[in-house]
């Protein structure tokens, strides 16, 4: 199955002259080795110049329709299907690159010179898959409306409101609701971006729950995905307080208690909230499940807590999750959140195998289309690997040793004197397009 056939029903998303270009690039980021950058892959295409693979990187091409129509037609089942999301650093040299900045990179654990993309993506539960859907830059800047760093004015104003105010609450004042957020710059950033994915998706799935790491584990993240019609799963600080409900009798005046004794994590009842116990070796696993609140938050939270006891050193560690849903169990909340790292595994490829990590435009548009096009060959790769070669068991390097094989096997043909026969044709390509591959496939050309 050629690559233009399983592509050919992008006709209404891209440009005539776009898509003819499309399909040789693709190819020439299959078959490149080294760094991928645009002067690359014009060197590992035939047929394909270096001016024509620029234009397409300066293209105006919607991306987020295109990974949607890939997922439609070739990689959606039944079940149920988790929409994540999470930030990806790439590291950058130089000054003239658009969205330039300092970010914090996990990988190295520290603040490094980079650009930063929001990715989401679509997860289905029943295979474990992620697949990316929308890629967007993030900026740090007010005026591009997705800031996540204060001014350093208003750190200032802050500290003057700091020393001006008198310790405890200001005379008059009134009950806030915390469910009237408002929402900062980075916030209506994601918003947007979701609010984007499920426009595009328009029902065709069922998305109920979003999924964000640690850094969304607050109350005007929880709002601003609640505004979106979706219930959200996350993340709590170890040790976060949380309360729960107050059972006592009403007295009679003032407003009805809402808080109960604060959780303690070293003495949680096994009897009324231990959900799950297994041993495996010399660690015991619990898992407590309850509803309960945060101060912080508007509404009564689904906790869930996961803990870890050596049995030899008695050292204990621990993992606080938490859902909107107050009736989902504890096993799926452990599930959907720990299916949330599959987004990892599209940075990775697109990193390691299609350029995302390694591009050297400095424009806009050729930034957002390079960032985009990494994360769309992931998706483009997995239908490769069910619709060519019927094994998902292989990974990208096996995809790309293939077309590396049939690159060098092409090129040798071109230069004998005299065509082999078909057979022989057959084995060298069957032979030299495995080299360097792990899991073979069925189809060889």
């Amino acid at each position: 199955m050629k690559i233009i056939t399983l592509i050919s029903f992008l006709n209404p998303f891209l440009k005539n002259k776009i898509l003819k270009q499309f399909p040789k690039i693709i190819l020439s980021i299959l078959t490149a080795r080294g760094r991928i950058t645009m002067l690359g892959l014009s060197r590992w295409s035939n047929n394909i110049s270096y001016q024509t693979i620029n234009r397409f990187f300066h293209s105006t091409i919607d991306w987020d329709k295109i990974n949607w129509a890939l997922i439609k037609k070739y990689l959606i089942n039944e079940g149920v299907w988790l929409l994540v999301g999470d930030e990806v650093v790439v590291s950058k040299s130089g000054k003239k690159t658009y969205g330039l900045g300092y970010y914090f990179s996990s990988l190295q654990n520290q603040v490094i010179k980079s650009i930063a993309f929001l990715n989401l993506s679509l997860v289905s539960v029943e295979t474990g898959r992620a697949y990316s859907i929308l890629t967007k830059q993030i900026i740090k800047s007010n005026s591009d409306g997705c800031s996540k760093k204060k001014s350093s004015s208003t750190k200032k104003s802050k500290k003057i409101e700091k020393k001006s105010k008198r310790r405890g609450r200001p005379k008059g004042s009134k009950n806030k609701n915390k469910a009237d957020v408002e929402l900062s710059a980075y916030l209506i950033f994601v918003q947007s971006a979701i609010l984007r994915v499920l426009s595009l998706i328009n029902n065709k799935l069922k998305i109920v729950y979003f999924v964000f790491d640690g850094e969304f584990g607050h109350n005007n993240a929880v709002e601003m995905v609640k505004q979106t019609g979706l219930e959200f799963i996350s993340k709590f600080r170890k040790d976060s307080a949380l309360f729960f409900p107050y059972i006592g009798k009403y007295l009679g005046r003032g407003a009805p208690k809402k808080y109960g004794e604060q959780l303690d994590y070293n003495d949680i009842s096994d009897k009324y909230y231990l959900k799950k116990r297994t041993q495996d070796g010399d660690i015991e696993t619990k898992i407590y499940q309850m509803n309960m609140f945060h101060k912080n938050f508007a509404n009564m939270l689904n906790i869930v807590i996961i803990k870890k006891r050596n049995l030899k050193t008695d050292k204990e560690a621990r993992v606080v999750l938490f859902s909107t849903d107050l009736d989902l169990s504890y096993d799926k909340i452990v599930k959907y959140y720990s299916l949330r790292f599959q987004i990892e595994f599209v940075f990775r490829d697109a990193k390691q195998y299609y350029g995302l990590e390694d591009f050297m435009n400095t424009k806009k548009i050729a930034v957002y289309n390079w960032a985009n096009f990494s994360t769309f060959m992931v998706n483009f790769v997995a239908i490769l690997k069910k619709e060519k070669f019927k094994n998902s068991e292989m990974s990208s390097l096996d995809v790309k040793a293939h077309y590396h094989g049939i690159y060098y096997v092409n090129s040798v043909l071109k230069l004998l004197p005299k065509k082999l026969n078909n057979i022989l044709i057959k084995i060298l390509y069957e032979k030299i397009s495995t080299v360097g591959a792990i899991y073979k496939h069925e189809e060889a050309v």
